[in-house]
This record gives structure tokens, sequence and C-alpha cells, in this order.
């Protein structure tokens, strides 16, 4: 399974690529506003960091864009600034019509906001190079069923399709054992949420019993 970063913080993707060998990072208009940074900067500096690496950076078109032809126009403009970057284009029908035209020019697109099986399906057909269903959105919403995650990484599996399932909105270390459990190839979720989940209570009440041993072996060693 892959690790990616769900950040727009340069900060914190530099750390996670450097520190936790992170594999890719997802962002979106809120991240990169709760970093203080313009789509310009943020899409300016990131690409210098991923730049002669195969990690790739998901970047989203304009959400208030309704048209094919619109979505096409701006994925074109955002593919064209890095080779590293994943266009995002929302799971509708519109956002699929422009995912068909992008795929046939060889543009990578991540189909984000996916909560079907159907959805996930036609992404596949038509080429999605990453298929996103987002797996805290329906738990916070009183709605989630892992069954959700596991028919969607199912169906597209079934049919050989080459789109990865990158599952999205990942809220803890549970999501995201719950994400390799049933299959999926890829998790992204928040720099706070991968702390959290490499620390483990147990772990460090195990260190603490064998701090306590490794004392009693200097005084022996007196």
């Amino acid at each position: 399974m892959l690790f990616f970063l769900d950040s727009a913080n340069i900060k914190e993707i530099i750390y996670a690529i450097e520190k936790w060998k992170i594999n890719g990072i997802t962002t979106n208009p809120r991240h990169i506003a709760a970093a203080g940074l313009s789509m310009e900067k943020f899409m300016n500096e990131v690409k210098e960091i991923v730049k002669g690496t195969d990690i790739t950076v998901s970047v989203e078109v304009n959400p208030y864009l309704q048209t094919s032809e619109e979505m096409i126009s701006e994925a074109e403009k955002l593919a064209s600034i890095s080779e590293n970057f994943v266009i995002k284009i929302p799971a509708t029908e519109e956002g699929f019509i422009a995912l068909k035209s992008l795929s046939e020019k060889g543009i990578k697109v991540n189909v984000t906001l996916v909560f079907s099986v159907v959805q996930a399906l036609q992404a596949a057909r038509l080429g999605a190079f990453y298929i996103s269903p987002f797996i805290g959105w329906r738990e916070e919403r009183g709605e989630f069923n892992i069954d959700f995650i596991r028919n969607i990484v199912t169906a597209v599996k079934n049919y050989g399709y080459d789109s990865k399932i990158l599952i999205a909105a990942v809220r803890n270390a549970k999501h995201i054992g719950e994400a390799a459990l049933i299959g999926a190839d890829i998790v992204t979720a928040g720099f706070q949420v991968y702390k959290k989940a490499f620390d483990n209570p147990f772990t460090n009440m195990g260190l603490d019993i064998f701090k306590k041993f490794w004392d009693q072996l200097k005084e022996k060693r007196r």
C-alpha cells in the first residue's frame, strides 16, 4: 500500500517525504487556503519539491467549473505545469466526460468525491489514474459502512482496470488499517493523522517497562 499526504503545508510535505518516504501528495482548495497560499504559489513551490521523483501531486480544478469543456481546459493548463501533477476531477457526469477526453490525451486524472460503486466503475472504464472514494465524510454523517469501500475495491479489481483506488478523507489509524485489509492501493491522510497512527500506547508502555530493566542492568554492571 502507498501512503499519500493530504496537505498543502510545504513544511509538512517536505518532512513527510524526507522522514516518512511518503509516496504522493493530495490537496484541495481547503488545504491550500489553510496553508495561507494561493493556488499558483502552492503549485510553484510543490513542483520543485517533487521534481525528478515519482511522487505525484493531485491538484484540483476550480470546483465552480460546470461543463466538461471548462474542466478540460483548466486540467490541461494544470497538467502542463508539472509532469508530477495528477488532475482532480469531480465524479459528476460532466466530470466523466472530461475524464474521457483527458485520459485519451495522456493526462493523468484523479476522480474525486466518489461515493458509489457505479461512480468508481465509470471512472475506471474511462481511464482514471486514481479513483478517490471518501471514507470519513460518510462516517461523520452516520452512514459509514466499510462495505462501501470494499465493494468499490472489489468491483474495480474484478475487471482488471488499471486505476488505483485511493482512499481519501482518512481520519485515523483504523481507517488506514481497514483500507489495507480490503486491498485498497493507496490511502491519503493528514499530517497529524499519520503522527497519531504511527504512535501506540502499548509501544510506549513496553518501552517504559524495558527502561526499568535497562536501569537494573546498569546497576548490576557497577
